[in-house]
């Protein structure tokens, strides 16, 4: 089992930026791939990005070119920096961890884009 935990979730302006974080309790490059979902009120969990143990990552549509993903090994920690924040973002964000016996998930992080 991999224990994670989100934070970074907070209240922005449309166009602000974020950074979410997702500390892992073990290597992320011992975890196949971690992945980032959202929900928004009402709608069903949306995937977000994957960010596999080595190689690019991935996105969905309407977050390319403004989300990015990064990781920090020293840390245990992947993030998702979001720029270009619209109200459409307005979600609880979760990183989830996936590989061969595992599927784990954190808390999520509120963000929301509000004037």
């Amino acid at each position: 089992q991999v224990h994670l935990v989100e934070s970074g979730g907070d209240l922005v302006q449309p166009g602000g930026s974020l950074r979410l974080s997702c500390a892992a309790s073990e290597s992320i490059f011992s975890i196949y791939v971690i992945r980032w979902y959202r929900q928004a009120p009402g709608k069903q969990r949306e995937w977000v990005a994957t960010i596999p143990n080595s190689g690019d990552s991935s996105f969905v549509d309407s977050v390319k070119g403004r989300f990015t993903a990064s990781r920090d090994g020293a840390k245990n920690t992947v993030y998702l920096q979001m720029k270009l924040l619209k109200p459409e973002d307005t979600a609880v964000y979760y990183c989830n961890a996936f590989g061969p016996g595992y599927d784990n998930w954190g808390q999520g992080t509120q963000v929301t884009v509000s004037s």
